[in-house]
């Protein structure tokens, strides 16, 4: 399958996008653990060439605009790639509104899977689209911020840009 990708700067750090010319199926930071693609094989599209690839161009239209503070949920075709259950996780996640946060237990519960908040953690760390697929709104039940593949700075810094959007008089 062809995988197309686009590299894009960020309030935070520069972002990975792949596409497989339909869907989004990557979102990733430097050094993001578990990145389907290290080798990023496809082809390379630049900033001019984004007309090209809608579906890249589109989300570096609403990334931009969520970084902004303009946009709080996505509308992206997305496929990512992934378990039964990890896919059950992650529409989990899509479902926890901006600016807050769930424990590991609580996404579990959500999913009818009571005390598996160690398996959500695992599908947390495997979601292969970051932000588009809020994983930083979980936190440990303790209030920890455990876990995120883009690094722990990055889901402090996302979380953080969430909160002070949200604030009244914003």
């Amino acid at each position: 399958m062809e995988r197309y990708w686009h590299e894009m700067d960020s309030a935070i750090a520069p972002l990975t996008l792949v596409s497989d010319g339909q869907a989004l199926v990557g979102l990733y930071f430097p050094g993001h653990r578990h990145i389907a693609d290290r080798s990023r094989n496809g082809t390379f599209v630049g900033d001019g060439e984004l007309d090209h690839q809608p579906v890249l161009r589109e989300a570096r239209v609403q990334l931009t605009d969520y970084f902004a503070g303009r946009r709080r949920d996505f509308d992206l075709p997305v496929a990512p790639s992934g378990t039964p259950f990890q896919h059950r996780v992650w529409a989990a996640l899509r479902k926890i509104p901006y600016a807050t946060t769930h424990s590991y237990g609580q996404v579990a519960r959500s999913i009818g899977s009571r005390g598996a908040a160690r398996a959500v953690g695992m599908a947390n760390g495997r979601n292969p689209l970051s932000i588009i697929v809020p994983c930083h709104r979980v936190i440990g039940s303790d209030g920890s911020l455990i876990g995120y593949g883009g690094g722990e700075a990055n889901k402090r810094a996302l979380l953080d840009l969430e909160t002070g959007y949200a604030r009244p008089g914003r």
